[in-house]
């Protein structure tokens, strides 16, 4: 592992300056909205009904804050799991008193156990299991237009809910969507005194206007915060709810190629042409700590609930950095450079390259445990398929067969790796490239692998993924161009935000 570099000013946990309150402030309730009365009420000119101030007094108090909103979110969730549990009991014959108390104690427990594995599936500790009840799609399930860009979408993201989506392309248009309706709205960028007052640098020639091409977001946890980070070396922080520019972090040499919130918390990581990762608290709107390690661009950033941060760059490296340790581990592609990543889980991680290569790592090997070449070869998934019908494993456990290098030569430009995506705590991946499809994965056990599930076509550079928590549905940026430069180009592909419908099986609720 390179030493630590001694541009290090000050350690994350020693010398910086300390939020204002730990990390369960990022959630605490707001104040009480003002209820009816005061000086609003003396623009009104006339008095209202008893019925139009019933009315009224049903909307006030229809009004919570967050705090409230959790409270009931957390006992519908509740209800609803009490109402699996009666279900899988409610089969048993009638019985006596002693029967009647014997239910109620299994359904408790039942009740318990369903909670728990949510928590560890949430936590990552314990994997879902999706993708065999992935169902093969139909011959007219298609990627649909959800959202239009004028030019290349280079990133998406989804709310916690998987109710709202967000997306930004090169024009500097930021686009807030309903994932059901599609409709959107847009985020203006304030002007220039605006921003330099929300502590933005002037651009360093004068004579050239700030450029808005935005090159990653993120979301906050909470649903109450968007990050965005381009060309112009800031992160800009923006509120959800008024779509109102609220901070510009300044700091970074170089554009802002990728930002990831850690999940659960208001600390935001944003990655650099600089080489450098950069920690920030996005409540108090503090810089807290620089990471050194890169010896080229960082391209893509990811981060779960754990203080760990994973990152890939233009120096063929991943690196997985512990930040109250600070120190990070140093995982070698292979050949070429690795484009883009994300966690499984805390131990296992994906990422693509640009020579069209998905590698799975583990924590335990400095080597990837799998490497599929080609990975986005039309042939690939029928020959995966025709010899799982045989009883036999394909194509992963090292490099891909020479059978199914020998199909079919793909051009370069066309079968980079360009994005990669994890259905959050599940065995569902998903790869995007420019040669007109989406490839479903399969991650399986250590010794299997990775196998392709289904591919769903879309043409144009698939520049950013991203998986509804539920697994019912897969949203994608995709553009004429790719996400960092203008070395290719799709004329026929259409720029925007387009959603793919999943199916899965049905699954009886109990615990396996």
């Amino acid at each position: 592992m390179p030493p630590r570099s001694r541009k290090r000013v000050v350690g994350l946990n020693a010398g910086k300056k300390k939020p204002r309150s730990s990390d369960d402030a990022f959630f605490e309730p707001e104040p009480k909205r003002s209820r009816r009365g005061g000086g609003l009420d003396d623009d009104i000119e006339s008095l209202e009904s008893d019925e139009e101030l019933s009315e009224q007094d049903r909307e006030d108090e229809e009004e919570e804050t967050a705090g409230e909103k959790r409270i009931r979110v957390a006992r519908e969730h509740l209800d609803r799991v009490r109402a699996i549990a009666k279900r899988v009991h409610e089969d048993e014959e009638e019985e006596g008193d002693e029967g009647r108390y014997e239910r109620e104690g299994k359904r408790d427990s039942l009740v318990a156990e369903l909670l728990q594995k949510e928590q560890l599936e949430e936590s990552g500790r314990l994997r879902r299991v999706i993708a065999t009840r992935v169902l093969r799609p139909e011959p007219d399930d298609e990627f649909r237009m959800l959202v239009k860009h004028r030019q290349a979408v280079t990133a998406v993201a989804l709310a916690e809910d998987d109710s709202k989506g967000f997306s930004a392309s090169k024009d500097g248009v930021i686009m807030h969507w309903d994932v059901e309706t599609g409709k959107s709205e847009k985020y203006l960028w304030p002007s220039e005194d605006v921003l330099i007052s929300h502590q933005a640098k002037p651009p360093q020639n004068s004579a050239k206007k700030r450029s808005k091409n935005v090159l990653a977001l993120a979301v906050s946890s909470d649903g109450r915060l968007l990050a965005s980070g381009g060309l112009d070396r800031h992160v800009h922080l923006w509120d959800i709810r008024t779509r109102g520019h609220l901070q510009a972090f300044h700091g970074h040499r170089g554009p802002v190629s990728c930002l990831t919130f850690r999940q659960g918390t208001p600390q935001l990581f944003s990655g650099s042409f600089d080489r450098t990762i950069k920690l920030w608290n996005a409540e108090d709107k503090t810089h807290m700590d620089n990471l050194f390690g890169h010896q080229s661009e960082i391209l893509a950033i990811d981060c779960l609930r754990r203080e760990r941060l994973l990152t890939v760059g233009r120096d063929r490296t991943m690196r997985l950095w512990k930040v109250p340790e600070e120190s990070q581990l140093v995982f070698r592609a292979p050949a070429s450079s690795l484009e883009c990543c994300c966690f499984i889980n805390d131990s296992e991680f994906l990422s693509g390259s640009d020579d069209g290569s998905i590698e799975l790592w583990n924590l335990k090997r400095k080597k990837p445990t799998h490497l599929i070449k080609n990975a986005h070869a039309s042939s690939l998934l029928d020959y995966s398929h025709s010899h799982e019908e045989n009883g036999t494993t394909t194509c992963n456990g090292g490099d891909i067969d020479n059978e199914c290098k020998k199909k079919e030569s793909h051009s370069s430009a066309h079968s980079w790796i360009s994005s990669v995506a994890v259905c959050r705590g599940s065995d569902l991946a998903a790869s995007g490239a420019a040669n007109g499809v989406v490839r479903l994965w399969s991650i399986q056990s250590e010794s299997s692998g990775i196998k392709p599930l289904y591919d769903y076509s879309l043409l144009g550079f698939i520049n950013s993924l991203a998986f509804a928590k539920s697994a019912r549905f897969l949203v994608a940026g995709v553009g004429q161009e790719p996400r960092l430069g203008r070395w290719g180009r799709v004329s026929l592909a259409r720029n925007g935000v387009a959603i793919h419908p999943i199916k899965l099986k049905d699954e009886h609720l109990s615990i396996a």
